[in-house]
């Protein structure tokens, strides 16, 4: 990668202008608290946070799909102004610039760009198959219990009355009902990504100054894509999220290059750590408001409803606070990581898109079988650990099953 105009100046000089200042923020968020990686271990030793984190977010997003979920009232969006959306595109972006940028610079950019559009398909074809299960599931659920209300709910009612131009839109990816948002969100994401791995070889600041340009664009002007039915927005903006998508690359980037790491910015702790607490209290007074009316909801008037759809700033802001603390207090080398209790949640985390895609088949059983059955608290726990069993499981058999055919496959 090659340095900024002006890096022949002393280090100190350098380090103290915008552009290295830029990048001692980055490189904060791949050092954590010690600062000092060996570049060679960065690019052979996995980062087992990468597959925790996203296990964690892949967990959350089941229960927190789930409407009227009692664990939902435990996940991030209850503590914070962000949830596990942003844990997910986060750490895909961090994935992304660690996995393609490798292949960069070992076999150049049209190959890493091949190996991103391959990706893209497999994510593809995965949503288009869950769109298919959903739609079954959806139909099966109206039709059973002569339910309507659940094809208007999961936004699904289109499929029933054109289905032949539901099928399109879909393909399009335009059509996308509740709880199948999420993949063709990183399904654009990822297709712009090998522009992005240009713009981060020749800076990482270069990068982040078009990712911003971008985002306050989508912020002042509303600029987003359209979906359908009729010409809505899609609810994950591309043009928003795609900041954090490059914020996460960003700092995932510098693993697989050659450049050296910069010791981290520690005085950012501390006002991250303030963000993080104060938002947790705010938050937590809009619940306990919202259930007794006794507790004043703090800053409710001003800050409500906080945008998620175009990634409003204070989410952004929040989830980049939680970063900074969950960075400086969960090193790489934690011991919790290597814990048996900790192993089930780094396999799902190691095999995202197949337990992201059961998540969402699983919420949405989850959904009906509450909304149909009971939804008493036995049984919403009930339900919930079944899908977690189920995910965990699922992510063990994949776990085994790779394991075997590597063993097997031929030198």
């Amino acid at each position: 990668m090659p340095l900024p105009q002006g890096a022949y100046r002393p280090r100190d000089a350098y380090l103290r202008s915008p552009a290295g200042l830029a990048e001692k923020l980055v490189r904060f968020f791949i050092a954590g608290k010690r600062g000092e990686v060996s570049t060679r271990a960065a690019t052979t030793a996995r980062d087992v946070r990468l597959d925790f984190f996203r296990g964690v977010a892949l967990f959350l997003i089941f229960v927190d799909h789930i409407p009227g979920n009692v664990l939902s009232h435990f996940t991030v969006q209850s503590l914070g102004f962000s949830d596990a959306a942003e844990i997910f595109i986060f750490v895909s972006g961090y994935t992304a610039a660690l996995v393609y940028g490798r292949a960069m610079l070992k076999q150049g950019a049209f190959i890493a760009a091949a190996k991103v559009f391959h990706r893209v398909w497999q994510l593809y074809v995965a949503h288009i198959f869950i769109f298919l299960i959903f739609t079954a599931l959806v139909s099966y659920n109206a039709l059973a219990f002569q339910n309507p209300v659940s094809g208007k709910e999961l936004h699904v009612a289109k499929f029933f009355t054109e289905p032949h131009i539901a099928v399109i839109r879909a393909l399009e990816l335009r059509f996308q009902p509740t709880f199948l948002d999420i993949l063709p969100l990183y399904i654009v994401l990822l297709a712009g990504f090998p522009l992005v791995l240009l713009l981060l070889r020749r800076h990482i600041l270069t990068a982040l100054v078009v990712s911003s340009a971008i985002y306050l664009a989508a912020q002042s002007f509303g600029v987003s894509l359209h979906g359908y039915p009729g010409n809505q927005a899609w609810f994950f903006n591309p043009l928003a999220w795609q900041f954090l998508f490059v914020i996460g690359a960003a700092c995932g980037y510098p693993q697989s290059s050659e450049h050296p790491i910069v010791p981290p910015l520690g005085w950012l702790i501390g006002p991250a750590a303030m963000i993080v607490a104060a938002s947790a209290v705010i938050k937590l007074s809009w619940t306990v408001h919202d259930a007794s009316g006794t507790v004043p909801a703090i800053l409710i008037e001003k800050l409500w409803p906080i945008d998620k759809s175009n990634l409003a700033p204070l989410r952004l802001v929040h989830f980049l606070a939680l970063a900074v603390v969950m960075v400086r207090f969960v090193p790489a080398d934690s011991r919790f990581l290597s814990w048996r209790l900790t192993q089930p949640i780094n396999r799902c985390g190691q095999h995202s898109l197949q337990i992201f895609c059961l998540g969402i088949v699983l919420s949405v059983l989850g959904h009906f079988i509450l909304a149909e059955w009971s939804d008493n608290l036995p049984a919403q726990l009930s339900v919930n650990a079944a899908g977690f069993a189920l995910m965990i499981g699922t992510a063990t058999l994949i776990g085994w099953y790779r394991a075997i055919d590597r063993a097997t496959s031929p030198v």
